[in-house]
């Protein structure tokens, strides 16, 4: 009992120091209240989308326009992403924020003159695909502004912390917004929050070398892309976990509708309603957020994953049954709690289960099943509230998961008994380093599982300058000699590591490293490192800021051995 509540507590520790150093680097402090702006606006915006639709064409209008915002947005990401790579990252996020500031000003522009709803909707589609490049393009140029490896650690955090905090943030501002004014009002603030961000892009330099070269065949390109979707359906496991993660995004696009339904038709709240009742969702989910660092190094995932999905169902049917506005909050807090729950413990069975070669790909597939299936999902409950209710549409909405966990429960246990877990002393190492400090858990988890043993004794050489990398070191116990040209030798102990500029530049070793004492090393793979370091926005960005600092830094540290 005692350890979890450690760790928490070490977490938050952690994270009020990542704010302090992140707020004193003056690139990073405007990127991330330019975010701040951009996730607030981002949910209040979507709080006030779904209550226009909702005052203009009813339950079966929420669902269509949430259809219609999320699957082009979908569709579109993996192209839009490449904006960031094309062009000066700060200026791709400030024609977002500029470009959404527009349309959702214009849409109310149009609310307040009482145009017809069809203009409102063609605005907010496209905002809704204009938003796309922002969060790449965040990912990717963090790197630049940060200073050192720790700074970027922090930069990660408190990037997370924002997204959470916006999460129910923004829901909860609409709520108020509406219970005192229109919907317009609620657009006209969100596109403030927009320029905000812009104002804080805007003022963004970073300084980094743009990637021109080609970009290969689009065939060539299609074959990647498809390889995760082929990973997916050729291995059974794999179809079961993400099978559910399309189950759980059909409900949670549900959700976007029955909220509004809960909130409107069966507890009066109105409007704001909508907003708080969002927020108390968002509220679970911070608290999930907290208390899910209990499940990392776990062995079993199965039993809170399917738990998770559970919660996700239950809660609903109970509000459709029950119809309470006290009852209603602590239930949707209670699936917000079930929505951490089950992106910590099936992400990890996802890393522990996918081929390491394409498990990036395979997160690619899951991204897309989710913006998807949200619009899909909101569609498809329409009609269930037409025939049934509100409260119908509740119940049976909530029974669908529990009914798939019935059915699928025996084969997600199987697959995670067949799951490797990793040794406390793994994690506790990669945690103490900080190229993985960005990391989540549940990729430490897979990464710890990826670690191979090796032994070396005194005058054996490791690695020699010169040659190509394919490995990654992370000495255990001993001692090794780094022999630089041009730069005395320097010694490294237990908790420290070399070879990862090899694997992340692809270039020769830049030092020789031989061993002084008998020495334990775990060794990590090229592909398992690059994977595990690019399959998540925070840990692509952390790698890229680790070999700048260390190639920037005059020292025996910026060495590739560190």
């Amino acid at each position: 009992m005692l350890r979890p509540v450690k760790r928490v507590r070490a977490q938050l520790v952690e994270s009020a120091a990542a704010f302090g150093s992140v707020f004193r680097n003056r690139g990073l402090r405007d990127l991330e209240l330019g975010w701040a702006g951009s996730i607030v606006g981002h949910w209040a915006f979507t709080v006030a989308v779904s209550v226009f639709a909702y005052n203009a064409g009813g339950p079966s209008a929420v669902g269509l326009i949430f259809l219609l915002r999320m699957v082009p947005s979908a569709l579109l990401s993996p192209f839009a992403a490449v904006l960031g790579d094309r062009y000066r990252r700060e200026r791709v996020m400030f024609a977002s924020d500029l470009v959404r500031a527009a349309l959702v000003g214009a849409a109310a522009v149009a609310v307040f003159a009482d145009a017809p709803a069809t203009i409102v909707y063609a605005l907010t589609i496209g905002a809704a695909i204009a938003a796309t490049p922002f969060r790449p393009a965040l990912a990717a140029i963090s790197p630049s502004l940060a200073r050192t490896p720790e700074e970027l650690s922090a930069t990660n955090v408190v990037t997370s912390t924002i997204e959470s905090v916006g999460y129910f943030g923004g829901p909860a501002l609409a709520g108020l917004l509406l219970g005192v004014a229109s919907t317009g009002t609620v657009f006209a603030v969100t596109a403030v929050l927009h320029l905000w961000s812009a104002f804080f892009v805007g003022r963004i330099h970073a300084d980094y070398v743009r990637r021109t070269e080609g970009w290969g065949g689009g065939r060539a390109i299609l074959h990647e892309a498809l390889a995760g979707f082929r990973a997916g359906i050729e291995d059974a496991r794999l179809r079961v976990i993400l099978g559910l993660f399309w189950a759980q995004t059909l409900v949670a696009g549900a959700v976007q509708v029955l909220v509004v339904v809960t909130a409107i038709e069966l507890l009066d709240l109105g409007r704001s309603g909508v907003g708080f009742l969002s927020s108390a969702f968002g509220v679970g989910a911070f608290v999930g957020a907290i208390a899910s660092f209990a499940l990392v190094g776990s062995r079993r995932l199965a039993p809170p994953f399917l738990a998770g999905m559970l919660l996700w169902g239950a809660p609903l049917a109970l509000i459709g049954l029950w119809p309470n506005t006290a009852s209603a909050v602590v239930l949707l807090g209670l699936v917000g709690v079930a929505n951490t729950l089950v992106d910590v413990s099936g992400f990890t069975l996802l890393q522990r289960t996918a081929p390491q070669e394409v498990l990036a790909r395979v997160f690619g597939v899951l991204q897309m099943l989710w913006l998807g299936s949200l619009g899909i999902g909101a569609m498809l409950v329409t009609p269930l509230v037409h025939g049934l209710g509100g409260r119908g549409a509740l119940v049976v909405t909530g029974a669908f998961l529990p009914v798939i966990v019935l059915l699928l429960a025996s084969r997600v246990m199987r697959i995670d008994a067949s799951a490797e877990p990793p040794s406390p002393d793994q994690l506790a190492l990669l945690t103490s380093i900080p190229i993985f400090a960005p990391l989540p858990g549940a990729t430490l988890e897979h990464v710890a599982g990826r670690l191979l043993p090796l032994r070396r004794e005194p005058g054996e050489e490791i690695v020699r300058a010169g040659e190509a990398g394919d490995l990654f070191y992370l000495v255990v116990e001993g001692e090794v000699e780094v022999q630089a040209p041009g730069r005395p030798p320097s010694v490294l102990g237990p908790g420290q590591y070399f070879g990862e500029i090899a694997l992340l530049r692809d270039v020769p070793r830049t030092a020789t490293v031989v061993a002084r004492t008998p020495t334990v090393l775990y060794a990590l793979g090229r592909e398992d490192f690059l994977a595990a370091v690019t399959s998540h926005g925070p840990s692509a960005a952390a790698a890229e800021a680790v070999v700048d600092a260390r190639l920037g830094r005059p020292r025996v540290e910026a060495l590739e051995p560190s």
